[in-house]
């Protein structure tokens, strides 16, 4: 073997190794980083890393940790393999995430927060505060126009409660289905996801237009203020049902 064979040999050698123990904190240094995103206690490498807090847009997550796969560079995808703190933690979650350039897909999502977490520093209409968490699993996204092009999981709000100047609304689980239809996300539940008496869908359009088609009842374990609202609704049909009718941007969203 002669002399500029082993250099070559040499060089791509090197290559391999500085690629694959390339820092993770290097590599963030020389990234385009998105506005209102900060980054810190970044270690490890670009394969195998964590980061100890992520900031956006003023909510923070904790021990994020990621594994990147190098064998879906070759088809053009990047797939991680996330972790968002612990089961201890008030934010975690987990999940196999692939990015490419026809967007973004995940598999086995899980990711729990307080409803704090994600209404952040949005103004609710008449001074309403929203109490309680979230439960989020997806088994299975695939990211599309506007929003979707495949979409199945459920969506759990626990121990829900909200208070507004009109009222004091205790409304405990609400389960919701998720799916995604001509691009939009729907969800839905019905009487026996939730003991509110309530069925119905909201579909979240372009824009960030909702759709809302709903029908609600009286029953036993609503909250007196919630009883007492529903005479706003409208007129009840002949089963008990006041309907909820609504299209356009949520307010303060």
């Amino acid at each position: 073997m002669n002399l500029a064979k082993k250099i070559i040999i040499g060089v791509c050698i090197y290559l391999v190794f500085l690629v694959a123990l390339l820092p993770a904190s290097f590599v963030v240094k020389i990234a385009p980083i998105p506005n209102g995103v900060n980054l810190s206690g970044i270690s490890g490498s670009i394969w195998s890393g964590n980061i100890e807090s992520v900031t956006v847009q003023k909510r923070q997550l904790e021990q994020v940790s990621w594994q990147l796969s190098p064998w879906a560079l070759f088809l053009g995808q990047a797939k991680l393999d996330l972790v968002i703190g612990n089961r201890g933690s008030a934010v975690n979650g987990k999940g196999l995430v692939t990015l490419s350039m026809s967007g973004i897909d995940a598999e086995g999502l899980r990711f729990e927060a307080p409803s704090s977490f994600l209404l952040g520093n949005n103004r609710l209409p008449f001074r309403t505060k929203i109490g309680g968490d979230i439960s989020l699993f997806v088994d299975t996204l695939e990211q599309g126009t506007p929003w979707c092009e495949q979409l199945n999981g459920k969506l759990f709000l626990n121990s829900v409660n909200v208070k507004n100047q009109f009222g004091n609304y205790p409304l405990g689980d609400i389960e919701l289905g998720l799916s995604c239809v001509d691009g939009n996300v729907k969800v839905k539940s019905d009487e026996t996801m939730n003991q509110l008496g309530f069925a119905g869908t909201v579909v979240l359009q372009a824009e960030k237009v909702v759709q809302v088609s709903a029908k609600i009842k009286e029953t036993p374990s609503q909250p007196e203020d919630l009883k007492r609202a529903l005479a706003f609704l409208g007129k009840k049909d002949s089963q008990g049902y006041y309907p909820i009718s609504y299209q356009g941007r949520i307010p303060g969203i």
